[in-house]
Parts: C-alpha cells; sequence; structure tokens
C-alpha cells in the first residue's frame, strides 16, 4: 500500500484536496479553531471564561516553579486534586484583582515600575559597577522564566496595580487593644490538671497472634499491601552542564572576554573623604535649614579659601561628632555603603583635594574634600583564566542549547529503541532507576517530574519499550526515558508482609486494650467522685506542654470552664489513652512588655488579613466569580 502511495502521489493529493475542502465550506476555519479553544469552562469572572487549559498551564508552571526552589519536594504533594484546585483558585483570585483595578483606573506608572525592580535583589544584583543595568543578563535572568523583558515589565506592572487593590484595606486596618488581650488571653489561658495515661507499649509486650489471627487481620486490610506499579529504567537528561562539557574554548576568545570585563573583575573603586556637617534634620523648620545652610555655605568659602585648613575646620565646627575629632575623616567608602547624595558627591569629585559644593541630605548640609582614591587592583588574565573559561562556556552553552535540544529531541524519536545513540552523540550518561507512577518520597530532579512518569508509564513506553520523547523538567533540562523492565501492580502474598502484619496487629490490639483500661479507669473514678486519686497535679498551658500529647492538651483546654472540676478521657490512638481531671484555671503567667507588643501586632495582622479575605469576598461576589469546577472533598471553595 505504502509503494502505491509513492507511485501515484498526485493522485493521493487530488483525493485529499477532495476531502478537505468540503470540510472548510461545512465547518469553516474558525470551527476548527474552536475545536482547540483550551477545552470546557472552569471558572467565570466578571462575565470572562477561565477554560481548562489555561487551568492546566497554570499548575504546570507552578510545580515546575516549586520544584525549582525546592527541589527536595515531594512532587505527590503538587499533583493532588488540593493543589490543583488551589491553583485555579489563585486564577481566579488574579482575574479578580485586574479586573477591579482596571475599574478602579490603577495605573502603575514608569517612576513606580522602575522603583519596584530597583528593589528587587535579583534584578538589583545585575547592576554594574557604574550603576546601569546589564541589560545581557537581564535578558538571560527573564528567559530562564519564559518572557521577554517587555513580558516581564508588563506583567510587573501587573502585579503591581491588582497589589493596589487590596493594599488600601490591609494597611487601615488596625485591631483594638482589648478585643487583642481577650482572644490572646483565652489562648494563652494556663490550666491546672491531673493526667492519667495508658500508653500502648503497656499492653503489646506480652501479645502473640496467632497464624489465624494474622491471617484474618491480614484479609481484613488487604489494600494496604498493594505493590505498586513498578518500571526499571534508564534516562539520559541534557542540560547545560552536559552542554558544557562538549565545549572547548577558544584561547583568543577568552583573552577579548578578559580585556571587555576588566573593569568589572577588578571590583569596586573606593574613596576617601573628609566632611563638615553643620546640622538641619528634616523635621526642622525651613527657617532652621536656611541658617544651617547659610553656615555652611560660610564654612565653604573658609575652607576653599585655604583647603589645607580643611581638618581644623572640621574639628571646630562640624556637628558630626564621630568624625570631628579626626578633622572629618569617613576613612574609605564604597559607592553603595553611603546615601546617594553623599555617595554623588564624593564620586563626583575629580581629584584629591576637591572640595564639593554643598550637599543636603536627611542630616542637614555637608562640605566635602576628597583625599584619596584607591583604585581597585584588576587581577591579571592567569589570576581570572579558569573562572572566565567557565563564565565563557556557560555563556556559549546557553546559546548553543536550543541547537544542542533539537538534535536531542530528534534523536531518542528517530531511534526510539535505545538511548545509546543520543547518548554517544552528544556524549550523555545514560543513569538508572527504579520508579512508580506517583514520585517516590524524597524524589528529586527528573524522577519527581509528574509528566516524565506519566510518559514512562505509558502503553507505549512499557508495552513497546520504546524511548519517550524528549520532556522538558525545567529551565534549561530535558530528560528522555526507557523501560527495561515493567512489574503492574499487584497484591503483595501475606508471607511477604508476615512482619508488617504481626508489627501492626500488635499495635492495633495493643490501642484497643490501653483504651479499655482507661475507659475502665475513668468509670471507676467518676463513681469515686472527689475521693479518685490521679497522679499529682501539674500546670499545662498552649505554649507549656509537660510533653504531653497535642491531642490531650486541646481535650483539656477545651473543657468547659463553668463545669470545673471536670473528668475526661482521650483516645489517644495508637499512644493509647489518657484519664484527664481538670481542676481549675491556673492564674495567667505576666508576658514581657515586649512580648505583649508582639501579640497585639499579631493581632493586628490577623484582623487586618481578615477583613482582606471580607473584601475580597465582596469582589467575588460583586463581579459573579461562578466556580465551574466542585472544591475536593474536604476543602472548602474559597
Amino acid at each position: 500500500m505504502f509503494d502505491f502511495v509513492r507511485q501515484h502521489t498526485k493522485i493521493m493529493m487530488g483525493l485529499l484536496f477532495l476531502l478537505i475542502i468540503p470540510s472548510f465550506v461545512f465547518f469553516g476555519l474558525e470551527g476548527y479553531t474552536r475545536m482547540n479553544e483550551g477545552g470546557h469552562v472552569v471558572a467565570r469572572v466578571a462575565g470572562s471564561e477561565i477554560k481548562q487549559i489555561e487551568w492546566d498551564n497554570a499548575h504546570r508552571n507552578e510545580v515546575q516553579r516549586m520544584l525549582a526552589q525546592t527541589p527536595t519536594l515531594d512532587a505527590r504533594l503538587l499533583d493532588s486534586p488540593e493543589a490543583k484546585y488551589a491553583t485555579l483558585e489563585r486564577l481566579v483570585r488574579d482575574r479578580v484583582l485586574a479586573v477591579a483595578a482596571d475599574e478602579a483606573h490603577l495605573v502603575t506608572t514608569d517612576g513606580r515600575l522602575a522603583r519596584a525592580l530597583q528593589e528587587d535583589p535579583a534584578i538589583a544584583s545585575l547592576r554594574k559597577p557604574d550603576g546601569s543595568l546589564d541589560l545581557e543578563r537581564y535578558r538571560l535572568l527573564v528567559g530562564a522564566q519564559g518572557m521577554t523583558p517587555e513580558m516581564f515589565e508588563a506583567n510587573a506592572r501587573r502585579q503591581i496595580s491588582t497589589r493596589q487593590v487590596m493594599a488600601g484595606v490591609g494597611e487601615s486596618a488596625f485591631g483594638v487593644a482589648a478585643a487583642a488581650d481577650a482572644t490572646f488571653g483565652a489562648f494563652l489561658q494556663r490550666r491546672e490538671v491531673q493526667v492519667a495515661q495508658f500508653p500502648t507499649g503497656d499492653f503489646s509486650a506480652g501479645l502473640k497472634p496467632t497464624e489465624a489471627e494474622l491471617e484474618a487481620w491480614y484479609k481484613d486490610h488487604v489494600e494496604q499491601f498493594r505493590a505498586p506499579e513498578q518500571a526499571k529504567i534508564e534516562y539520559v537528561v541534557l542540560d547545560l552542564d552536559a552542554v558544557k562539557k562538549n565545549i572547548a574554548v577558544n584561547e583568543d576568545d577568552l583573552k577579548t572576554f578578559y580585556t571587555q570585563n576588566n573593569a568589572q573583575l577588578a571590583g569596586k573603586e573606593e574613596r576617601r573623604a573628609s566632611h563638615i556637617l553643620v546640622d538641619a534634620p528634616k523635621s526642622a523648620s525651613a527657617d532652621e535649614r536656611a541658617k544651617a545652610k547659610a553656615r555652611a555655605e560660610q564654612l565653604l568659602a573658609e575652607v576653599r579659601k585655604n583647603p589645607a585648613s580643611f581638618a581644623d575646620v572640621a574639628r571646630k565646627n562640624s556637628d558630626d561628632k564621630g568624625s570631628a575629632a579626626s578633622g572629618g575623616d569617613l576613612d574609605y567608602l564604597a559607592r553603595s555603603a553611603i546615601d546617594k547624595p553623599i555617595a554623588d558627591a564624593i564620586f563626583g569629585l575629580g581629584k584629591k583635594g576637591d572640595i564639593s559644593d554643598v550637599v543636603e541630605s536627611d542630616f542637614g548640609y555637608h562640605v566635602i574634600q576628597l583625599t584619596d582614591i584607591r583604585a581597585p587592583k584588576v587581577p591579571s588574565f592567569a589570576e581570572m583564566r579558569t573562572q572566565l573559561e567557565g563564565e565563557l562556556r556557560t555563556q556559549q552553552a546557553q546559546r548553543q542549547f536550543a541547537e544542542t535540544a533539537e538534535t536531542f529531541t530528534n534523536t531518542v524519536y528517530e531511534q526510539s529503541d535505545s538511548l545509546k545513540p543520543v547518548a554517544d552523540k552528544l556524549k550523555l550518561q545514560i543513569q538508572t532507576a527504579t520508579v512508580t507512577p506517583v514520585p517516590a518520597a524524597g524524589a528529586t530532579g527528573p524522577l519527581a517530574n509528574a509528566r516524565l512518569l506519566e510518559a514512562v508509564f505509558s502503553a507505549d513506553a512499557t508495552q513497546q519499550k520504546r524511548n519517550t520523547e524528549a520532556i522538558e523538567v525545567g529551565t534549561n533540562q530535558l530528560v528522555s526515558a526507557r523501560v527495561v523492565e515493567h512489574s503492574p501492580a499487584r497484591t503483595q502474598a501475606l508471607a511477604e508482609v508476615q512482619d508488617q502484619v504481626r508489627a501492626r496487629w500488635i499495635a492495633q490490639r495493643a490501642a484497643e486494650l490501653a483504651k479499655q483500661k482507661g475507659e475502665a479507669q475513668l468509670a471507676e473514678w467518676k463513681a469515686q467522685g472527689d475521693k479518685a486519686k490521679l497522679p499529682a497535679a501539674v500546670t499545662i498551658a498552649r505554649d507549656d506542654t509537660h510533653q504531653f500529647p497535642a491531642k490531650l492538651i486541646d481535650a483539656a483546654l477545651r473543657a468547659d470552664p463553668a463545669a470545673l472540676p471536670a473528668l475526661l478521657g482521650v483516645d489517644l490512638g495508637e499512644q493509647g489513652y489518657a484519664v484527664v481531671r481538670v481542676d481549675k484555671i491556673a492564674s495567667p503567667r505576666a508576658l514581657p512588655a515586649e512580648a505583649e507588643q508582639q501579640v497585639r501586632q499579631q493581632y493586628a495582622q490577623t484582623w487586618a488579613a481578615a477583613e482582606t479575605v471580607a473584601y475580597y469576598n465582596l469582589l467575588k461576589e460583586r463581579l459573579k466569580v461562578r466556580m465551574e469546577v466542585a472544591a475536593p472533598a474536604g476543602m472548602p471553595a474559597q
């Protein structure tokens, strides 16, 4: 049949033309487009729709971002229905705030955007010694996030505008001191209790289950002993490090790179200066500041007539007591270590001995003399060669990665019965692992990637033993895997899990016996009333548990204060059972003034958060937000 197709190409093209054109006539191009518009609607905000594909893409990006930040994070937690629904709620929230910002005409100016970007530590680290932004590194930084600088800045502008929607509510909220005291007074309450514990360890030592009991327990709990589907795999990883290994750096390129970057390699210039300060804080009146400035102008005129007298004038007249004794000497300073107006003045002077004009700062008015310039030492090419080679190899790898990635993708697909061809061609290491469809606890890197595991356990990979497609598992990181051996999910036989069954049977039976003993003792003590003899009383609180289990502390502190003394039974599960007598509320422990202030601040923050949530819910109601997907069981929709 394939020979017929090759020999009659024109006939086949004609048939395809006759089949395809009528479909466009009946359905139109728009009909084909609608088929791929993103699936069903999952939420609506102010009449606009959020579709399944947008939700899927957002969650995939969120998973990749979190795994990049915390490689040790258990990827299974990110693939849960709760985590996916939380992503949808964030999408809805972003849409709600964006609509609210547009309606309120909240616009982020270029100046506000520039200040926000300057405050970003990642962007601040890209500045050159002269203070300008390294645009090439900036493009690489935002490119790693899949954005152009224009996209990144538009996104930052949008985030600043939407933050303003909630800022007015959160920043204007305040907590009343009396309400804070009442709330945290209850939380920090102390109670006097008597506790008798019945730990499971007291009952497990003598337990010896029969074979029949173990077999019966195994049958009742057989689902706990399901061995998951497994696959032994080979896999190869293409990342920047792999590309760098194959790059040979040219010596002439290294020398050129050194020449172009030796100013940055030298570090930052430092300057030594002396100053005379006429004190005039920002809080001073206009008249006081005017007098201070006039005084500074007089001192400037005096030292300009005789620059050699600067130190003596500073000793007699400077209001900076820390430096006046040493003639106003400020020692060596880097530009980044001092306030901008002072730095601009010092680094704006041309040579040693030059004196600035009067400089205004938050402290008052300064007259500054440059006393020395310490130029940074430029390291030699030999000293920097290793570092330069690494940086240049990284840059070249970043430029070559796209081309190498295409070769990787094509090779694993075209020679799909083995990973050896791509490993040989690109000098990659073939690694091995045993994996399950859900990432193992503590799995990191590619083996924690849900998309890779989904491909590994596809029918094509498990049955045909073909390479998976090249899968992007991180920034500049592609992986392909091949199943060597596949084991379907199965129920483990009793003989395989005999020890586990015995341990779980003993734990369960010991907990039952502890509960029986505890309940019997509770009934006896209740019958005895005030004559019941329990262990000595101790005072507990949420921050002073005496190492009692959290469940016991919670039960004791929740006992109705109007019904004290009260006798309670607390089932501690695998830890056993406890009987607690809550005698009375103990006198409160006084908090230090600093701790009390922290408590009130925490209450104010909590109150502000509650008001912000209430305002957001009002926005959702006004914008007619509708979730078309139900929240997972046990997770309330926001």
